[in-house]
C-alpha cells in the first residue's frame, strides 16, 4: 500500500493488523486529506513539530494518573509551551490549526486558553464595533490576558429570556452595574472562570432608562493583572468535580453592584448612548451568533472524537482474537490457524461500521455548516440577515441530533472493546465523557429541538394554507429549491420507489417523505388540540414529543442528502468507491431504523424492507476488508488518540502493562494504610478463630465427660445444658466466629452436636439471647 509515494511501513506491526493494511483496496491518505479538507500534510507538520519538542510539549504520564491540581498544573505548563511555539508551527490566525495543535498538546480536557480561542476570541470578533476590537482583540489574540465566555446561570441555560443577571445603566457615571440578584443568578459552569481566566464576555440582561432589552454581551475584567485575585465586587470559584474535563476549572461568578464602563458593552450591533438611549440591532436574533459559532464547530469537531472511538475500536477488533466460528476445531487446530478475529463476526461489524459512516456523515454535515456560518456572518457584516434564521434552525437541529449520536456511538465502541475497553487504557472512557456534556451545554437537546420544530411548523402552515392564493404558490415554488427546506414544499408520491436497481436518490426520498410526513402531522395535531380549546402554549406543549420527532427526521434527512452531495466531489477513483460502500450502509442502515412510520403508512413496502436490509448486510460485506485503511485514513498518531487498544503498531497487550506502571498504587508494594485498617481487622479475625477452635476443645471435653455419667439422660436435656453453657461462658467468642464465618457454623465433636455452635447458625448475631 502506498501513502504519499511513501511505502506504508508495516515492519514492526502486529501481524493482524499488518494483514488489514495489506488488504486495502485504496490510498488512505488520498482519502484522509479529503477528510481533512486538503490539509493533511499541514496536520503532519504540525504533529512532527510537536512531537520534535519532547517533553516539553508532553504531559508528564497519562492525566487519570494524576490528582486533579496536578492535572491543572501540568495542563498549565503545557499552553505556556504551547503558546511559546504557537507562532512557530501554525498560522494563529487559522482556528482550525489552533484547534489541532492545543488538541495535540493539551488533550481532550483542553487548556485555560481553549474556551479562550473557541468563545471568546469570536465573540469579541462578532461583537466588538471597530474601536472595541482595536482596542481588546490585539490583546486576546497575543494571549496577554485569558478570556472566557459566561452566560449559564445556575437557574437558566438554554432560555436565554430567562437570564437573571442584570447590568443597569447609570447615565450620572457613564458606566453599566451589574448585579447578581438571586442564588440562580449565578453564572455557572463556564469554562476556566473558576481559577485561570482574568476577562470575561458576560451575557446579562440590559436595563436602561427604567426599561429592560433583554440579553446582551459585556466586556469584563475578573481579576488584577499583575496578583490575578479576584476584583472587590465580584465573587468567583470553581464548581467542582464533574464526570469529566477534570483539567477545566470550570466555575461560578456572582456580582455585587460592580461597575464598568459604557463602552464595555459589545457594541457591533446594539448599542447604548451617553444618554441611556438605547438602538436595537438589525436582527433580534444576531447576539445569538456566538452560539451559532460554536454549534457550528461542536458538529464538525465532535465528528473527530467519533473517529477517535471507532479507529480505537476497530484497530483492537482485529487485534483481539475470540472463539472460533466453525465449532468443533480441535486444540490443535485452533492453535495453528488462531482463535477468529472478533471483527470477522457479523455482529461485531453491525456494531461498529455503522459507527464509521456516521463519522463521515457528521464530519461533511459539519464542513457544510461551518461554511453556512461564515456566509451568514458576511452577510450580516453586509446588512443582509436573511439567512440567520435558517442557520439558527438547522444548528439547534444538528447540534442535537448529532450530539445523540456521537454519544451513543463512542458508548457502542466502548462496548465493542469487551472488558478492555472499560479501562481508561483503551482512551474510550475519556472520549465518552468529554461528549456526554455535549448533550446539555450550548442548548439542552430537547430545547435545541423544539427549537427547530418551531420553524418547521412555519413553513407546514405555508405548504397547507396556498392552495388559493396564486402568489403564495409562486413563492412556495421558488421555495423548493431551499437546499435545507425546500422538499417539504413539493408534492409527495405515494409510494417508494426503492427497488434491487435503486440509486441514492430513491433512498433519499424515502428520508424526505418521511420527514414531511412527521412535520405536518405535528402541525395537523396542533391544530386539532386548538379546536379543542387549548390555547397555542398548551397546544405546543401537548405536541412536544411529535415536534421532536419531526426535527430529528428533518435534520437526518439534512444529514443523507449532504453525505450524498459530498461523494461526486471525491476525485480519486478508489476512493470513490469505497466511500459509495459507506454511503450504502448509512442509507440503509438509517433507513431501516427509521422505517415503521412509512411501513405504516403503506409508503414502504415488507418486500422493498427486504431489499434494504439486503443492501445494509451486502455493505457490511463490502467494508470489512477496507475497514482498518478506512480508520487509518483519519490519520490519528498514537499520541492523538491516548489509547493501548488503539496503537497503530497493534501491539495492545505488551503495552497495557507498561500503561499500568504509571499508577501510584504501584509505588507501594503494601499500600501505607493496609496495616492501620485491613491488616489489623484480618489479624482480629484470626485471633477469634482461634479462641473459638480452643473453647471447641474444651466444650467437646465436657460433652463427653457428660454423657458417660448420664447415659440414660434424654438428648434434649443435654443440648439444652450444652446450649446454656455455651451461651453464658462464650458469648463473645462465639459472636466474633459468627462475624468471622458468616454466622454458618455447623461442627460436632466426638460425634455430638455443639448446640451453641449451631444455635449462632440459627438466630444469627443479634439474637436476644446472644445481646
Amino acid at each position: 500500500m502506498i501513502i504519499e509515494g511513501e511505502k506504508f511501513d508495516l515492519t514492526n506491526v502486529n501481524p493482524d493488523l499488518a494483514e488489514e493494511r495489506i488488504k486495502a483496496t485504496f490510498d488512505p491518505y488520498q482519502l484522509g486529506n479529503f477528510f481533512w479538507q486538503g490539509q493533511l500534510k499541514r496536520r503532519r507538520e504540525i504533529v512532527s513539530y510537536v512531537e520534535a519538542q519532547g517533553a516539553e510539549l508532553s504531559p508528564r504520564m497519562p492525566e487519570v494518573f494524576m490528582s486533579r491540581m496536578e492535572q491543572m498544573e501540568d495542563v498549565a505548563r503545557l499552553s505556556v509551551g504551547m503558546a511559546k511555539h504557537a507562532e512557530k508551527v501554525i498560522d494563529v490566525f487559522k482556528p482550525e490549526e489552533q484547534f489541532y495543535l492545543n488538541s495535540l498538546i493539551c488533550g481532550f480536557n483542553g487548556s485555560p486558553f481553549h474556551l479562550h480561542l473557541i468563545m471568546a476570541l469570536p465573540a469579541m470578533i462578532n461583537n466588538c464595533d471597530d474601536e472595541q476590537a482595536g482596542e481588546w482583540l490585539p490583546k486576546l489574540l497575543n494571549r496577554e490576558l485569558i478570556a472566557t465566555y459566561a452566560q449559564t446561570e445556575m437557574g437558566h441555560g438554554t432560555n436565554l429570556r430567562a437570564l437573571e443577571t442584570t447590568a443597569t445603566y447609570d447615565p450620572s457615571t457613564e458606566q453599566f452595574i451589574l448585579n447578581t440578584p438571586t442564588i440562580t443568578a449565578t453564572k455557572w459552569w463556564p469554562g476556566t472562570l473558576g481559577k485561570s481566566a482574568n476577562f470575561c464576555v458576560i451575557i446579562a440582561q440590559l436595563w436602561t432608562n427604567g426599561k429592560c432589552y433583554g440579553p446582551h454581551p459585556f466586556w469584563v475584567q475578573l481579576r488584577d493583572i499583575e496578583t490575578h485575585k479576584s476584583l472587590p465586587g465580584i465573587t468567583l470559584g470553581d464548581i467542582g468535580p464533574k464526570l469529566g474535563t477534570s483539567s477545566n476549572d470550570n466555575g461560578f461568578l456572582r456580582f455585587d453592584n460592580y461597575r464598568i464602563p459604557r463602552r464595555h458593552m459589545l457594541m457591533k450591533h446594539a448599542k447604548v448612548l451617553p444618554t441611556g438611549e438605547y438602538i436595537p440591532p438589525l436582527h433580534a436574533k444576531v447576539g445569538y451568533t456566538s452560539m451559532m459559532y460554536v454549534r457550528s464547530m461542536m458538529i464538525y469537531g465532535h465528528a473527530i472524537y467519533l473517529a477517535q472511538a471507532v479507529t480505537i475500536a476497530i484497530r483492537y477488533s482485529c487485534v483481539r482474537r475470540q472463539g472460533e466460528i466453525n465449532p468443533g476445531f480441535t486444540i490443535v487446530q485452533i492453535y495453528f490457524a488462531g482463535e477468529v478475529k472478533v471483527l470477522d463476526y457479523k455482529t461485531q461489524q453491525y456494531r461498529l461500521f455503522p459507527v464509521l459512516a456516521h463519522v463521515f456523515a457528521i464530519a461533511f454535515t459539519g464542513i457544510y455548516i461551518n461554511q453556512l456560518y461564515y456566509t451568514v456572518i458576511g452577510d450580516i457584516n453586509a446588512g443582509d440577515a436573511s439567512l440567520l434564521a435558517d442557520l439558527h434552525s438547522l444548528g439547534s437541529g444538528l447540534k442535537a441530533l448529532t450530539s445523540w449520536q456521537i454519544t451513543k456511538g463512542i458508548e457502542q465502541c466502548r462496548l465493542s472493546c469487551g472488558g478492555h475497553g472499560y479501562s481508561d487504557a483503551s482512551g474510550i472512557p475519556s472520549l465518552y465523557t468529554m461528549v456526554a456534556g455535549s448533550l446539555t451545554y450550548e442548548g439542552e437537546n430537547i430545547v435545541m429541538l423544539l427549537q427547530t420544530a418551531r420553524s418547521l411548523m412555519k413553513i407546514a402552515a405555508e405548504c397547507i394554507y396556498v392552495t388559493d392564493n396564486i402568489e403564495k404558490i409562486k413563492e412556495n415554488e421558488f421555495k423548493m429549491q431551499n437546499a435545507i427546506s425546500g422538499y417539504i414544499y413539493r408534492k409527495p408520491n405515494n409510494f417508494s420507489q426503492i427497488n434491487q436497481n435503486s440509486n441514492v436518490f430513491d433512498y433519499l426520498e424515502a428520508f424526505e417523505h418521511n420527514s414531511r410526513r412527521l412535520i405536518l402531522s405535528s402541525f395537523d395535531y396542533i391544530q386539532k388540540l386548538k379546536k379543542l380549546g387549548k390555547t397555542a402554549e398548551e397546544a405546543w406543549n401537548e405536541a412536544g414529543v411529535q415536534l421532536c420527532q419531526a426535527s430529528k427526521a428533518h435534520t437526518q434527512t439534512f444529514l443523507v442528502r449532504t453525505f450524498i452531495g459530498t461523494i461526486p466531489k471525491i476525485e480519486d477513483f478508489a476512493v470513490k468507491s469505497v466511500m459509495e460502500d459507506i454511503l450504502w450502509l448509512y442509507l440503509s442502515y438509517e433507513l431501516v431504523h427509521s422505517a415503521v412510520g412509512l411501513l405504516e403508512e403503506g409508503f414502504l413496502s415488507s418486500q422493498q424492507m427486504d431489499i434494504i436490509r439486503k443492501k445494509m448486510f451486502d455493505s457490511l460485506e463490502k467494508i470489512r476488508p477496507n475497514s482498518v485503511a478506512l480508520v487509518d485514513s483519519f490519520d490519528f498518531t498514537d499520541r492523538e488518540l491516548r489509547s493501548v487498544l488503539g496503537r497503530k503498531d497493534g501491539k495492545v497487550y505488551e503495552n497495557l502493562l507498561e500503561w499500568a506502571s504509571n499508577s501510584p498504587l504501584n509505588e507501594y508494594d503494601v499500600l501505607p494504610f493496609h496495616e492501620k485498617y485491613l491488616g489489623s481487622a484480618m489479624r482480629e479475625a484470626r485471633k477469634k478463630r482461634e479462641e473459638m477452635k480452643l473453647f471447641f476443645e474444651c466444650s467437646g471435653s465436657s460433652v463427653k465427660d457428660a454423657s458417660t455419667k448420664n447415659k440414660k439422660k434424654k438428648s434434649k436435656s443435654k443440648e439444652n445444658h450444652l446450649q446454656k453453657l455455651a451461651i453464658n461462658t462464650s458469648k463473645k467468642a462465639a459472636i466474633g466466629v459468627a462475624s468471622a464465618v458468616g454466622g454458618s457454623i455447623a461442627l460436632s465433636v466426638g460425634g455430638l452436636p455443639l448446640v451453641a455452635a449451631l444455635e449462632v447458625a440459627k438466630y444469627g448475631i443479634g439474637h436476644k439471647d446472644l445481646s
